[in-house]
């Protein structure tokens, strides 16, 4: 019986902890992004902002293979 009550306490903790990680986690990357600091540096470097990334079709790609393997 004490067997139990040891690993229950045990996995009671860890679960306990992971959760007090996820919710300080959200906490500060909210506050983070909502701060005047957060938006002042996303505007600025860039951070945080995704870039467009080109699509580029297999044709092209192999056009541009042959003129490098042309040269």
């Amino acid at each position: 019986m004490m067997f139990w009550e040891f690993w229950g306490a045990v996995l009671l903790f860890i679960f306990s902890i992971l959760l007090l990680y996820v919710i300080i986690y959200v906490a500060v990357k909210e506050a983070i992004d909502r701060s005047v600091v957060g938006q002042f540096i996303k505007t600025k470097y860039g951070i945080g902002v995704k870039e467009e990334v080109p699509v580029v079709s297999d044709e092209e790609i192999e056009k541009e293979l042959e003129k490098e393997f042309n040269k």
